[in-house]
């Protein structure tokens, strides 16, 4: 249903190195980066059209609205805990530790970072053991 979500954030290269770092472990590289334009479109690695890459995700410089959660599937709970390590080593803060979150469901599997902009973002996963 979603074709890209698109974020507004304070600092472009804070965001650029924050969010190449914590998507890598998920498969997720920068498509396309506009360093003039301060913008750059992330997506799977050697999947689709670069500008608009199905489920992207658009980084830009601006002023955000608002806080968002922005969920990202993950291929496995190695990569969620992946996810978790690289987003607190680009400077992300932890909201939750990779583990399973039975109250979603019995094999939700997920971690919660904040990024620089103060976003919840989360890997999930839902794979069984």
């Amino acid at each position: 249903m979603v074709d890209h979500i698109s974020l507004q954030v304070r600092n472009f290269q804070t965001a650029l190195a924050f969010y190449t770092q914590a998507l890598s472990p998920l498969g997720y590289v920068p498509l396309h980066v506009d360093l003039a334009g301060k913008s750059a479109g992330f997506g799977l690695k050697g999947g689709g059209c670069p500008w608009f890459a199905r489920g992207s995700l658009w980084i830009a410089e601006g002023e955000p609205a608002a806080k968002i959660h922005l969920a990202l599937r993950s291929p496995s709970r190695e990569a969620v805990a992946g996810f978790h390590a690289a987003a607190l080593r680009a400077g992300g803060k932890d909201n939750g530790k990779p583990g399973l979150r039975p109250d979603y469901h019995a094999s939700y599997y997920a971690a919660f970072v904040f990024d620089p902009e103060g976003n919840n973002v989360e890997a999930l996963t839902h794979e069984a053991a």
